[in-house]
């Protein structure tokens, strides 16, 4: 019998340039040799339902599967699989990914998605395409949400696979398609920045990250010598020079990191990655040290505030405090590496008023973290609630009044794409007057401290933009700072809260 073919698609991202699709690759990983397929990437392509709908007029397609973030992704993904099921009716629809994950009714009850991935689909998506092909039940398949008369069922969650167990990603195959080396975009690690996952999941429970409903505080990542010999081949055959690690959490295993450090180091590779402060800060000055050695510049943090009963709320569930913060952004001067501390303002409160003061004293730690370590990249965002049940802050969010939209294609309205990058929050407790207090200070810290990230950024540019905010940023005189949004306009300032490098 001859099975039907599969169409895999990455949606465009806020990205300027595209990265490697590592999640669309690890699925095609998994059907390698077993199901016929093509890669259709949004980031590549200038009418990506042309060229879908170009394959699947050729025929023999019976699966359309696409991988959707919050945000910009969701604009191609909804219109182009309603178009799918609306010319082809018999086609299985399915997602994965955090959206569709944390969002399931409102994707399932769209009528034309007919199947959510919650977590890896390295053995849950080839085992519902066998179910499908041989008209087999599929309710044994794990990691699988799906509607049934009229709820959604969700399947039980499976292990995290060994990671060093799975399938080779088939860059080959991508390249086949579009040519590699273009997602090697150049950034302020090097000219040809690799996008690479080492590990899936996180063992904390952080009450507004989108990752915890997915993996239930579970992390599985893959040797530091099977992230060596990728590396190396990404290198060898492209040019990379340059990694990115897009991992949720890189960092949790101290053995780990310094096993890839000492690997990696001869190789004279830049490289950056996301961790959490309570965890690095146990490390040793000795793997620090290793670290910054092997080519280690800059790791995310979410820092997100200064006040630790704000942090006991969003369950960071570790050790993470104030004090902490700071003490960890004057390690890093010391050992060379820029901490990129991300601040989430704009929590619940019980008054208006307790509400602005918030904001206005993570204002002023976000200062005195400045001054500790004037290296440290800062990166705001505006709360946005997370569907985590149980936690304490989605309660407040709750009891406040918010909502999340009940229909999918409502996601796609210009206020929830901005709501997606935490940039316009849709909240009932945060007033314009609130919004513009952030956005403000984000444009003046933006100005007085431009961030390293912004490779087309020349140093004249630097100096005009940190002179312009000089007044404001001292003074504290952040209203209407309208000189400075032009400059970073007209200059098309990076912002690494959307694109990230």
């Amino acid at each position: 019998m001859t099975r039907p073919k599969v169409l895999l698609f990455n949606p465009r991202s806020a990205r300027s340039k595209p990265r490697i699709p590592n999640s669309i690759l690890s699925i095609a990983a998994s059907i390698e040799g077993r199901y016929e397929y093509v890669i259709v990437d949004g980031n590549c392509e200038a009418d990506p339902a042309a060229r879908i709908f170009d394959y699947l007029e050729r025929g023999g397609f019976g699966f359309f599967a696409c991988t959707v973030m919050p945000g910009p992704q969701l604009q191609q993904a909804i219109p182009i699989t309603r178009d799918i099921r609306a010319h082809y009716p018999g086609i299985h629809t399915v997602w994965g990914g955090y959206f569709p994950s944390n969002q399931p009714q409102a994707v399932l009850g769209s009528g034309y998605v007919d199947f959510v991935v919650s977590g890896p689909g390295d053995k849950c998506f080839p085992a519902l395409l066998d179910a499908l092909t041989n008209g087999s039940s599929w309710e044994q398949v794990p990691n699988l949400i799906y509607g049934k008369e009229g709820g959604i069922v969700r399947t039980r969650k499976d292990e995290l696979y060994d990671q060093d167990a799975l399938p080779d990603l088939p860059y080959e195959k991508l390249d086949g398609y579009y040519p590699l080396g273009r997602y090697l975009g150049k950034t302020c690690l090097g000219s040809k920045t690799i996008a690479y996952h080492s590990s899936i999941g996180c063992p904390f429970k952080c009450a507004f990250c989108a990752v915890v409903p997915i993996y239930n505080a579970r992390w599985s990542g893959k040797s530091a010598e099977r992230i060596y010999a990728d590396i190396k081949l990404l290198r060898g055959r492209w040019g990379g020079n340059a990694i990115e690690f897009h991992d949720n959490n890189f960092f949790v295993s101290e053995k780990r990191t310094a096993a890839f450090a000492r690997l990696i180091a001869p190789e004279g590779i830049s490289w950056w990655g996301e961790g959490r402060i309570d965890t690095i800060h146990r490390y040793s000055d000795e793997t620090l040290a290793l670290m910054r050695d092997s080519g280690c510049k800059m790791i995310f943090f979410g820092a997100e505030t200064g006040n630790d009963e704000v942090l006991k709320r969003m369950d960071k569930g570790g050790t993470q405090t104030g004090a902490q913060i700071k003490e960890f952004a004057a390690r890093m001067a010391r050992f060379d590496i820029i901490p990129e501390y991300s601040f989430v303002l704009g929590t619940p409160g019980p008054t208006p008023e307790a509400v602005m003061k918030q904001i206005d004293e993570d204002i002023a730690f976000i200062r005195a973290i400045k001054e500790i370590n004037p290296r440290t990249e800062i990166v705001i965002y505006v709360y946005s609630p997370v569907a985590v049940e149980g936690t304490q802050l989605y309660r407040e969010a709750q009891a406040q009044g918010f909502r999340f939209p009940e229909k999918l294609e409502d996601w796609i309205a210009p206020a929830w794409a901005s709501f997606d990058l935490r940039k316009n929050p849709l909240t009932p407790w945060l007033t314009p007057e609130m919004i513009d207090r952030i956005k403000d200070f984000e444009t003046v810290l933006n100005g007085y401290y431009p961030t390293v990230s912004d490779v087309r950024m020349s140093p004249l540019k630097r100096r005009v933009m940190r002179s312009v905010a000089a007044l404001r940023y001292r003074s504290g005189l952040y209203k209407m700072p309208y000189e400075l949004k032009v400059l970073q306009r007209l200059w098309k300032y990076r912002r690494p809260e959307i694109e990230g490098f």
